[in-house]
C-alpha cells in the first residue's frame, strides 16, 4: 500500500466528528481517563478562549511549549476545531534559539507550563500563557464550548507548524495542513486494521509529527483510545502496555533498542501489544522485538515534510525500506537521471511535492527542496536487483573516497553487527582530496584488535568503506526524537581513539 496522496482531500475535523458523543473511549494519562466527548468539549472551550485573544490582522499562530500532557492534546484538538495554527516548539532548544523559532513562526502568544517557561528568554516580545497559572484556569472556565462557532476549514488549511528535528542543521518550520494529519490517519488505521477496541500509545514528543500523525491521528481515525506518556521511558513503556492494554504504538529513532535493553519478563510475549509503527529501527531490533513481545514492527520511510513515503511489504528484505514504486525514484542529485541498480543516489518524488506544503518563512529552503521540479528528500538510497530500496544516509553525510561516492548508513549497519557495538555513526573526515571514513561507536570493552578482526571478516565491506579513524564514546547526542544529532556529535569529537588501516 502506498502512502497518502494529494487526492486524499479531507479535513481533520471529519475524523473528529464521529467522536463527539463517544464516552467509552478516549485519552488516558497517568491513570486518569477523559472520554472523547469530554476531550472535544475541552478542546472547543480552549478554541473559544484562545481565538478571542488573537489579532485578526496577524497570522493566527499559537506556540505550544509543553511536554506530553493532556493540555497539549486539548490544544491540538482546539486548533483543528478553532481554525488557528498550533506551532510545536521543541523543548530541547533553549534561549535565543527557541526565541528565533517563535519569531520565525509568527506566534502571537506561546502556551507554556511551570516546567517549560524558563526555557524562553525573559526578553521574548510575545505574551506567555502558563497552563499551571490561575489565569489559565480562569480563562478556560469562563469560555463557553456551546456558544463557540467552529469556522469552516478546507483540507489545505494549515493546522500546525512542526519544526524538523535538526539532525544536521537549524530546524525548519514545516507547513502541516488539515489533510496532512487526516489522510495518513485514515490510511494507517485502515492498513493496520485498527478499531474502536484498540489502544494507541503516544510517548514520542507531541511537538513532532511522528506522535501526532502516526499516533493521535491514527487513534482518532479508528475511534480508538490513546495513552499519553509525558516522556518516553523504556521501562515505563513495558509497564504502560500492561497497565492500559496497549495494542498499537508509534516510534521514531531508537526506542525499540532501549526497550529491548530492559530485563526480559516471563509474560512479555503475552502482552496485548501487537503492532509498532515508525522509522529508523534496525533490522536486528525489529526481529528481536517480534520474538520477545510477539508484536509486529512495521518500519517505514518518511519525514515531517511528507514528500516521499516508502512502505515495507511482506517480501521486503529485512535490511531494505520497501519496493521502489513510482513516482518515487532514485536519481543522480546533479543530473536528476535515474541511477543504475546498486548505485547510490538521492531518493525523490519525481512527480512533485506529494504532501509537502513548504516551509513557513523560508522560501529559499522550500525552493531548494523542490529543485528540478521534484521533491528532494536529501536522503540517499540504492535499489537492489529485485527493486527494493536500501537507505544509504543523508546527502550531507555523503562521503567521497578515492573518487567514489559512498553512503554512511551501509557502513553503520555493518558496524552494528559487532556484538559489543550498541551505537555507531559514520562521518566523513576531510582529506587532501575527498574524505576518509570516520566512525564514532558506543562499544564498552571493544579493543582495536577485535574491531580490525571483525571488519576483515565482513565480506560486504569494501576497502573504501573501512573506517580508518575511530572514536569510542559512552553516548552519542540525540535529538528529541531519538535520532543522532550528527552536527553536535562532529563538533564534540576530540582526539581519535584509534587510526587503523584497511586490511584488504
Amino acid at each position: 500500500m502506498t502512502g497518502p496522496t494529494v487526492s486524499d482531500a479531507r479535513t481533520f475535523i471529519e475524523l473528529l466528528e464521529p467522536l463527539r458523543e463517544v464516552t467509552d473511549r478516549g485519552m488516558f494519562f497517568d491513570g486518569d481517563f477523559v472520554s472523547w466527548r469530554d476531550h472535544l468539549v475541552a478542546s472547543r472551550r480552549r478554541a473559544a478562549a484562545l481565538s478571542a485573544r488573537l489579532a485578526s490582522q496577524r497570522p493566527p499562530h499559537i506556540g505550544i511549549l509543553l511536554p506530553n500532557v493532556p493540555e497539549f492534546s486539548y490544544l491540538f484538538g482546539a486548533a483543528a476545531l478553532g481554525g488557528f495554527v498550533l506551532v510545536g516548539l521543541n523543548s530541547t532548544r533553549r534561549g535565543e534559539a527557541l526565541a528565533a523559532d517563535v519569531a520565525l513562526s509568527d506566534c502571537q502568544l506561546v502556551v507554556v507550563s511551570d516546567e517549560t517557561a524558563d526555557l524562553l528568554p525573559s526578553t521574548l516580545p510575545v505574551p506567555l500563557l502558563n497552563i499551571d497559572s490561575p489565569e489559565w484556569s480562569s480563562m478556560v472556565q469562563s469560555a463557553s464550548a456551546d456558544d463557540f462557532v467552529e469556522p469552516q476549514v478546507r483540507p489545505d488549511d494549515m493546522l500546525m507548524l512542526i519544526f524538523t528535528s535538526g539532525t544536521t542543521g537549524n530546524p525548519k518550520a514545516v507547513r502541516c495542513s488539515q489533510r496532512k494529519f487526516a489522510a495518513p490517519g485514515v490510511m494507517l488505521s485502515t492498513r493496520f486494521g485498527l478499531t474502536r477496541d484498540d489502544v494507541a500509545y503516544l510517548s514520542m514528543p507531541m511537538f513532532h509529527s511522528n506522535s501526532l500523525i502516526a499516533g493521535w491521528s491514527v487513534a482518532a481515525s479508528a475511534g480508538a483510545s490513546f495513552v499519553i506518556r509525558k516522556k518516553f521511558s523504556a521501562s515505563g513503556f513495558c509497564d504502560d502496555v500492561r497497565r492500559y492494554g496497549v495494542t498499537y504504538a508509534n516510534y521514531v529513532g531508537k526506542p525499540l533498542h532501549y526497550i529491548l535493553a530492559t530485563p526480559e519478563r516471563p509474560d512479555d510475549a503475552e502482552v496485548t501489544l501487537r503492532l509498532m509503527y515508525g522509522n529508523e529501527a534496525s533490522a536486528t531490533d525489529r526481529a528481536e522485538f517480534l520474538r520477545r513481545f510477539n508484536a509486529r514492527v512495521v518500519d517505514g520511510f518518511g519525514s515531517t515534510e511528507a514528500g516521499v513515503s516508502i512502505t515495507r511489504t511482506a517480501e521486503t528484505p529485512h535490511d531494505a525500506l520497501g519496493p521502489l514504486v513510482a513516482p518515487n525514484a532514485i536519481v543522480n542529485p546533479d543530473t536528476l537521471e535515474p541511477v543504475a541498480v546498486g548505485e547510490v543516489g538521492e531518493i525523490v518524488n519525481a512527480s512533485g511535492p506529494g504532501l509537502f506544503d513548504g516551509y513557513y518563512g523560508d522560501d529559499a529552503a522550500t525552493a531548494e527542496r523542490m529543485r528540478g521540479g521534484m521533491y528532494r528528500t536529501g536522503d540517499l538510497g540504492w535499489v537492489d536487483a529485485e527493486g527494493f530500496v536500501h537507505f544509504a544516509g543523508r546527502i550531507g553525510d555523503w562521503l567521497r573516497v578515492d573518487g567514489e561516492n559512498l553512503g554512511t548508513r551501509p557502513i553503520e549497519q555493518i558496524l552494528l553487527r559487532h556484538p559489543q557495538i550498541t551505537d555507531a555513526t559514520v562521518l566523513g573526515i576531510p582529506d587532501e582530496i575527498g574524505d576518509t571514513v570516520g566512525a564514532v561507536v558506543v562499544a564498552p570493552g571493544l579493543t582495536e584488535t577485535s574491531l580490525i578482526e571483525f571488519l576483515a571478516a565482513q565480506d560486504d565491506l569494501g576497502p573504501k568503506q573501512w573506517p580508518t579513524t575511530v572514536w569510542l564514546t559512552d553516548t552519542q547526542p540525540e535529538t528529541a526524537t531519538f535520532k543522532t544529532a550528527r552536527a553536535a556529535l562532529a563538533a564534540s569529537l576530540g582526539k581519535p581513539t584509534w587510526r587503523i588501516q584497511p586490511q584488504r
